[in-house]
């Protein structure tokens, strides 16, 4: 069986994106770009191996927001704090940031391990250890108060695969959740399955959402989703970004057949639009019955396997298409509980 060889693909990506004359940081609006990365409206501390990002003019009366953020191979939580720049949207936005990071004892190339079914499930493994980090965020031993109900979780490429995993099996803990170049839930069931399905999207071993719908138990409800992919992705293949968006939305409509009734093929707004950095971008939205915002999907052009909007020479960045950071804190912002 052939592993991944990540850092060769991580080379690459840095090299196209060289080779496209990237000069300047056009992952984070220009209009709104802090004057430094590190300026003193931010502060950023760890505990207990969980990086934590509290804005710093926060009112300590006032509960807040809190975004998970699960970085991918190969990467660290400060790297993916530095790389997506969504430190610095908390700080316009004023929610927090935790970092939870993989240790290389449990997964040689820091991957989250979404593929085993040890991993898949509520209550154990590394998704109990993720939800443990949230449930401290709610008990205020990792920063300021936080509001319950607006606690949300996002990653990229296994990260995001985890991410969805925490969103079905802790619908109590996670408002929404935003998949960046990830997999559907239980795609896979070992590394041979999980190489299969990111090569090819047919391959996935949960074609459609019942295995959602069990894992929420008696914890069942829709889940908002933002769905984010690049047409040029050569690790996670780029049609499973549809396969993801379908699996949520026929599990939400097994939940709540009344409110969400989506078909991928007919979103209720769609448009086209144009990075800062060059990439175009095609962004659909679906409403459920109440018109409240329930999916979201964004395919940028030309995206390989990286964070969009991303800081230059980060892991897995390219600054070239739209701040995913910030797409991802406009959906939960508007698709909480």
């Amino acid at each position: 069986m052939v592993d991944i060889d990540w850092r060769e693909l991580y080379a690459h990506n840095q090299a196209a994106i060289a080779a496209a004359g990237i000069r300047s940081p056009l992952g984070v609006p220009r209009r709104h770009r802090p004057a430094t990365a590190s300026g003193p409206r931010r502060r950023s501390h760890t505990d207990g191996g969980v990086l934590v990002h509290v804005p710093r003019d926060l009112d300590p009366a006032v509960p807040v927001p809190a975004v998970c953020m699960l970085h991918g191979c190969t990467q660290d939580p400060s790297g993916f704090a530095a790389a997506t720049a969504m430190n610095a949207t908390a700080d316009r936005h004023g929610f927090v940031v935790v970092y939870p990071g993989q240790p290389r004892a449990r997964n040689a190339q820091g991957c989250w391990n979404w593929f085993l079914p040890a991993h898949q499930q509520r209550g154990s493994g590394e998704p109990e250890l993720i939800a443990g980090i949230a449930r401290r965020l709610i008990a205020n031993e990792l920063g300021p108060p936080v509001d319950p109900a607006r606690i949300f979780v996002a990653g990229l490429s296994s990260g995001g695969a985890m991410a969805l995993i925490l969103a079905v099996c802790y619908p109590d803990l996670f408002a929404a959740v935003a998949i960046h170049s990830g997999l559907p839930y239980r795609s896979a069931d070992d590394l041979a399955s999980a190489l299969a399905v990111m090569g090819r999207a047919d391959a996935t071993r949960a074609p459609d959402g019942h295995p959602i719908q069990a894992a929420m138990g008696k914890h069942t409800r829709p889940v908002p989703s933002l769905v984010i992919h690049g047409t040029a992705d050569r690790t996670v293949a780029p049609e499973i970004a549809q396969r993801s968006l379908a699996q949520l939305m026929h599990a939400n409509h097994l939940v709540a057949p009344e409110t969400c009734r989506h078909d991928p093929a007919r979103p209720s707004d769609q448009r086209q639009g144009r990075a800062d950095g060059g990439l175009r971008y095609t962004d659909k939205r679906w409403l459920d019955t109440h018109g409240a915002l329930m999916h979201e999907s964004i395919e940028v052009q030309g995206l390989g396997h990286a964070w969009s909007g991303g800081v230059p020479g980060g892991a897995y960045t390219d600054p070239r298409g739209p701040s995913a950071s910030e797409a991802i804190w406009a959906f939960f912002s508007q698709a909480g509980r």
